[in-house]
């Protein structure tokens, strides 16, 4: 069951328990999480940017896209957990091609190491940032 806050507000104060809003952590780089179409977006250039893609699959400029697609960068052992990245989105285009996308605001030490695994894991595959 998804409950907005108000919904849980309610019901906590009906039974008697009182609990106070948890307030979102800031981002640490000041990107503001912005909502579109009942979507979370972790800031509000990645927002814009799938409304860029909606408006350009609306005129039949690309074929669609893809939100959060996950590819694995190294396997898993029993002691360690696989690595993976998740990139905001892969667009296809009407010509059978697509790009990988990430949209950055920020570069981070965690993102470059990724990009240069995910590079040497998929080397025919276009990572572009936005």
């Amino acid at each position: 069951m998804n409950w907005s806050e108000e919904e849980y507000q309610t019901y906590m104060n009906k039974q008697g328990k009182v609990s106070k809003p948890v307030k979102a952590k800031p981002s640490k780089y000041g990107a503001k999480r912005t909502k579109v179409d009942g979507i979370c977006f972790d800031s509000k250039r990645e927002a814009d940017y799938y409304g860029e893609l909606k408006l350009l699959q609306m005129a039949g400029e690309i074929d669609g896209f893809c939100m959060q697609p996950i590819f694995l960068l190294q396997e898993g052992t029993e002691e360690r957990e696989p690595i993976t990245y998740r990139a905001d989105f892969i667009v296809f285009y009407n010509d059978g091609t697509y790009e990988i996308v990430d949209v950055k605001g920020m570069e981070t030490d965690v993102f470059r190491l990724k990009e240069k695994m995910f590079n040497s894991r998929y080397p025919h595959l276009d990572l572009i940032k936005k």
